[in-house]
């Protein structure tokens, strides 16, 4: 007697196996990531970028690759699409990390300036998106000039002062105290413009230190330079905005946001103008940025 055997393929339910992974798939995946860690880049300017944009969203298994690396390199994917490109911000313990510590130590000796720098960075996002739902809106483009942030912050102290005086407390804290309290009595002091012999803006008054961040920011692809008007203007760009998102969590940024400098609720998204301004110094044609979708 013979033994029968069976040879028959188990029952699958019709479902393809899936393709393997290839060397060439992990080159592109790869080079997809190598693409979104070029801010500058434009995917719309690069066919190759594109193509490998359209490949992530029309390939699930190539996007989990993808993903799979930008991971493995300690990168946090924010978005992939056309507008942005394969937009990433890093961990905090990625190599690719660019701490704010790091760029206040390149940007200034002092570190009292550091901390100055650090406020800069926090009013250019308050001011490039005062509301939520600018945040929301893919759509939305955010307007800044030097001279805007400069007197934005300026208001700010203000409103940080009167805050102070009204609860009755230290209104000249101690430069190492955190939060935002530490920092208005430095920057109110600090000349906007100083002088310099040959007509330059000095990199330490506080239109210089803003200057110096909005620099970092379209370096870093976050902002585009529009014209020379104010200082210096800029628009938003996608992944600007999606890194705000990232951060509008931070307790910084919503204490400078609760200020009311910027109004955050009412649908009219521009600064409003402080009581008497007298005594604000104010720079002069300072250029106040008004908000309004491109």
């Amino acid at each position: 007697m013979t033994e029968h055997v069976d040879r028959t393929e188990p029952d699958t339910g019709g479902a393809a196996a899936p393709a393997a992974v290839t060397p060439a798939d992990v080159a592109d995946a790869a080079r997809l990531v190598a693409f979104g860690l070029q801010p500058k880049l434009q995917p719309a300017r690069d066919q190759e970028y594109a193509d490998l944009l359209r490949r992530h969203r029309e390939d699930p298994a190539f996007a989990r690759l993808a993903d799979a690396v930008a991971a493995g390199l300690g990168l946090v994917v924010l978005e992939v699409s056309p507008r942005a490109g394969m937009a990433v911000t890093a961990a905090e313990d990625s190599v690719f990390a660019v701490r704010m510590g790091d760029y206040a130590r390149r940007a200034a000796a002092d570190s009292g300036d550091r901390f100055l720098h650090g406020l800069a960075h926090l009013a250019v996002a308050a001011l490039a998106f005062p509301r939520p739902e600018d945040l929301a809106d893919d759509g939305y483009v955010g307007r800044v000039t030097v001279n805007g942030v400069d007197a934005f912050v300026r208001q700010a102290c203000r409103r940080l002062e009167e805050r102070a005086e009204e609860q009755g407390e230290n209104t000249d804290p101690a430069t190492d105290a955190p939060g935002l309290e530490a920092a208005w009595r430095v920057w109110a002091r600090r000349s906007a413009t100083g002088a310099t012999k040959d007509a330059r803006r000095p990199a330490a008054s506080t239109t210089g230190i803003v200057a110096k961040a909005l620099a970092f920011l379209t370096d870093s692809g976050f902002l585009q330079r529009t014209g020379d008007e104010s200082g210096g203007t800029y628009r938003t760009t996608a992944r600007y905005q999606l890194q705000v998102r990232d951060m509008a969590g931070s307790a910084a940024l919503a204490e400078l946001l609760e200020l009311g400098v910027v109004p955050v609720t009412d649908g009219t998204p521009s600064l409003l103008p402080a009581e008497d301004t007298d005594d604000l110094e104010l720079v002069a044609e300072a250029g106040l940025p008004f908000h309004t979708p491109s």
